[in-house]
């Protein structure tokens, strides 16, 4: 079912993207989290309260696939949705389902998987 109060956190090093990225969330009425680095949010109070996390792959320090990994351990139910910029991860596992998004993206898909995730569709898990 889907929760409207869920948290969706995006962690990005992107400043950018991190501003875009929330005001589409915004609008489209989620309540929205921004983490610069995935240790930054390891390190928040905010882990339990999030319904969906958006992640980038790419980034320095802990990478968004480590950082899924660690939250498939801490929050096994946790959907975690992909973005990258690079295109050498297109042949990844993780990039064979709906949950992944290559940059520039579609922000109606984008929006679509958030929905799904919430409600526990297209898991690809």
């Amino acid at each position: 079912m889907y929760d409207p109060k869920a948290v969706i956190a995006i962690v990005d090093d992107d400043q950018r993207l991190l501003e875009s990225l929330e005001d589409l969330l915004e609008s489209a009425g989620h309540a929205v989290l921004t983490f610069s680095s995935a240790q930054i949010l390891l390190d928040s109070n905010a882990l339990q309260e999030i319904g969906c996390l958006i992640t980038d792959i790419g980034m320095p320090g802990m990478d968004g696939l480590e950082l899924q990994r660690l939250m498939s351990e801490r929050r096994p139910n946790l959907p975690v949705i992909l973005i990258t910029g690079r295109h050498e991860f297109a042949e990844l596992p993780q990039a064979k389902h709906d949950w992944f998004f290559r940059k520039p993206f579609d922000g109606q898909a984008l929006l679509a998987a958030i929905g799904d995730a919430l409600t526990g569709k297209g898991n690809p898990k």
